[in-house]
C-alpha cells in the first residue's frame, strides 16, 4: 500500500521520530486545538508528541500522515476505517499549524488523501465531523466536493461550550 502521497506543494507521509519538534511547535496552539477532539491535548507538549509518534502507526485501520511542506511536518491528516456495520466508511481528520492557514494547503492535503483513500482502501464513503464554528474547515471540505449530510445539534462539548457538529461526506464515484 502506498504510504507517501505527493501533491504540487506537499508530501503526505508516515510520521517519523524526528517530527516531534515541529509537531509541538504547530500543535501547541489553542486555535488548532479548538477544532479537534480531546485526544489532541492542549497545551501540547514534547511528551504528547512522542506518545503520538509511537501510537500513530499501531493500528492497520488507521492511516495517519504527516503533512510535510518545505521539508517540515506542518500538520496531520488521517483516515480511520470504521468497523462493524460501518466498515465501508472511513473518517477523515486533518489539521495544519496556524502559520499555514488560508494558503490552500489544507484543501490540497484533503483532496489528495481523499483520492488515496478511495484508491487504496475498501471503502465507499469518507466522512468528516466539523465543529460548527470552524468555517474554514467547512470550506475546505466543500471545495474538495464533500457535501453536508447532517447536523448533530449540541453534540460536541468543547472549551466549556456545547456546539453543533456538521457531518460532511464524499462517496466513491
Amino acid at each position: 500500500m502506498v504510504t507517501t502521497i505527493k501533491t504540487p506543494r506537499l508530501t503526505l507521509r508516515k510520521w517519523k521520530p524526528r517530527d516531534w519538534e515541529p509537531l509541538v511547535r504547530y500543535a501547541n496552539n489553542r486555535k488548532v486545538w479548538m477544532g479537534l477532539r480531546e485526544i489532541f491535548p492542549h497545551p501540547y507538549t514534547e511528551k504528547d508528541a512522542k506518545w503520538w509518534l509511537g501510537h500513530c502507526n499501531a493500528d492497520p485501520n488507521q492511516h495517519h500522515f504527516a503533512v510535510e511542506y518545505s521539508t517540515e511536518a506542518i500538520g496531520g491528516a488521517s483516515l480511520q476505517v470504521l468497523n462493524d456495520v460501518y466498515q465501508k466508511t472511513a473518517e477523515l481528520g486533518y489539521w495544519l499549524g496556524e502559520p499555514f492557514w488560508s494558503q490552500g494547503l489544507a484543501t490540497e492535503a484533503v483532496a489528495a488523501l481523499t483520492d488515496w483513500g478511495f484508491d487504496q482502501l475498501p471503502i465507499e464513503r469518507i466522512q468528516a465531523g466539523i465543529f460548527s464554528p470552524n468555517k474554514a474547515s467547512i470550506r475546505v471540505l466543500e471545495k474538495v466536493g464533500f457535501e453536508r449530510e447532517a447536523c448533530l445539534k449540541k453534540s460536541v462539548f468543547k472549551a466549556g461550550q456545547l456546539l453543533d457538529q456538521w457531518i460532511f461526506v464524499k462517496f466513491r464515484k
